[in-house]
């Protein structure tokens, strides 16, 4: 009885077992059809991700190709009112010169003279002026006017430097002899025009701005910006000096393009007020950097290396190279003259296209690539923003800078790498600002000035070996002691 009892509890709970076998196998096969479900929409949204990347990646070529375009159009404009400029100019040099020499009388000549410097000072726009040595009487042999004598331009805005071929530099007395108006113009010509109104009450000749003390240039004519203070005494030092004409091509307007090129467009304002030109450059300090509000580490560098590559160039102002072209082999001393942009476009070219607008205000540029040694694969994957755990992303980018930069540039880079005292550089790290020892003031005035100034970019700075640059550097090497005389 209790065998049957068990027994008919057991086929119980068989049938039980065989339902919920049942129930359970229906559930799993719905669940199958739902996860197959769910496959087929995964695979449909991967390959609309795709689709999408794919539109992102055009769109992004597409705005390369724009912005490249546009700074073409951007440079198209600025030497098309460049030639606007210098046609305007040529034209009423013609039509006052005609005006001026259609007047009989040399009174009136020079009554005529006067008023056109009048008119032009207060208008900033010195465009002729028509020289006469002021110095002698009226009369009408001694005072015949020659066209040709003293000329000034007030650059254009957005263009490249003024034609210095008729420039105040070209009187052939001295400085010192020279006339108020022709120091006048003299300061416009060099960027300082809103000093030309106190200019023209306390000069008195070229003489009075020679023996001008740093008070004299403070209290006298106005000059309360110091950077201001350092362009005219660099100036005034660099008259009748050939070898610094290439660097007076480079005006305030230059400068400021210059700061696109090296990849440093915030500073354009603070480097425009400052007046800032290629020979403020080449002397620029880190204490005029700081008063630029350059605090950056790495921006320093980069206009250190920008510098540099000016120098080696001897300051041609079409020295660097913004749009790629059919190059083949190049040459690391080609590859320092690389802009910021052309730099981006490099990256393009190697397939990390979306990494490469990161690169804009960085100051990163050619000559940081190929003269720092400082700056390393390792700096470049952190400006671009590319994670430390994409390995094979930074092996790809450090194949191609290391082909990119040669094989000495890499040296170099790996000396700095092993120094003890090698520290990663970084967009964050600051600039700290030197303080004078406690004590140290009295001894300070005994010094040089150039042995209290901390240059940027050195006189002495190390200069590539490769051969590439070898041409330039032995030309440069042969003018160095002729720069430091002119400091």
């Amino acid at each position: 009885m209790i065998y049957q009892e068990r027994l008919s509890r057991v086929e119980s709970d068989k049938e039980c077992l065989v339902l919920q076998v049942s129930v359970l196998s229906d559930q799993v096969e719905v669940q199958g059809e739902k996860i197959r479900d769910l496959d087929m929409c995964l695979e449909e949204h991967r390959e609309k991700l795709d689709a999408t990347e794919e539109t992102l990646q055009q769109e992004l070529l597409s705005r390369s190709t724009l912005e490249t375009q546009k700074l073409e159009l951007m440079t198209e404009v600025s030497s098309l009112k460049l030639k606007l400029t210098t046609v305007a100019r040529d034209l009423r040099d013609s039509e006052v010169h005609g005006c001026i020499m259609a007047i009989d009388s040399p009174t009136q000549r020079y009554l005529v003279f006067g008023r056109y410097l009048a008119f032009c000072s207060t208008a900033g726009r010195l465009l002729i002026i028509l020289g006469c040595d002021h110095s002698t009487s009226l009369d009408p042999e001694e005072t015949e006017f020659r066209r040709g004598g003293v000329r000034a331009t007030a650059g254009p805005r957005l263009g490249w430097s003024r034609d210095l071929q008729h420039s105040a530099d070209d009187v052939d007395a001295p400085f010192a002899q020279w006339s108020k108006e022709q120091v006048c113009v003299w300061l416009q010509e060099q960027g300082l025009g809103l000093h030309v109104a106190q200019a023209q009450q306390w000069i008195r000749s070229g003489f009075t701005l020679l023996q001008a003390s740093q008070h004299d240039l403070e209290k006298e004519l106005g000059i309360k910006q110091p950077l201001h203070r350092k362009k005219l005494q660099l100036a005034l030092q660099a008259l009748g000096s050939e070898e610094d004409v290439s660097k007076a091509k480079l005006d305030h307007n230059w400068v400021t393009r210059w700061l696109d090129d090296i990849g440093l467009p915030q500073y354009k304002s603070q480097f425009d007020e400052g007046r800032v030109d290629g020979r403020m450059l080449h002397y620029m300090t880190v204490d005029d950097l700081l008063s630029l509000k350059v605090g950056s580490v790495l921006h320093h560098l980069s206009i250190k290396r920008a510098i540099q590559v000016l120098r080696l160039n001897f300051y041609e102002p079409n020295c660097l190279r913004r749009r790629p072209s059919d190059e083949n082999n190049i040459t690391p001393g080609e590859i320092s003259q690389w802009t910021n942009h052309r730099v981006m476009e490099w990256l393009r070219s190697v397939d990390l296209a979306e990494y490469a607008p990161n690169l804009r205000g960085s100051g990163v540029h050619g000559g940081v690539m190929v003269l720092e040694p400082r700056f390393n694969v390792e700096s470049l994957a952190l400006l671009l923003n590319i994670p430390p755990n994409k390995t094979l992303l930074r092996r790809h980018l450090a194949t191609h800078f290391h082909l990119l930069i040669g094989s000495a540039a890499q040296r170099s880079k790996q000396e700095c790498l092993e120094n003890p005292d090698y520290t990663l550089l970084t967009a964050t790290a600051k600039v700290k600002p030197r303080r004078l020892p406690f004590g140290g003031f009295g001894t300070l005035r005994k010094k040089r000035q150039e042995d209290s100034e901390e240059y940027v970019c050195p006189m002495d700075v190390e200069m590539p070996k490769n051969s590439s640059f070898q041409g330039d550097l032995r030309i440069y090497e042969d003018n160095l002691d002729q720069v430091g005389d002119c400091h």
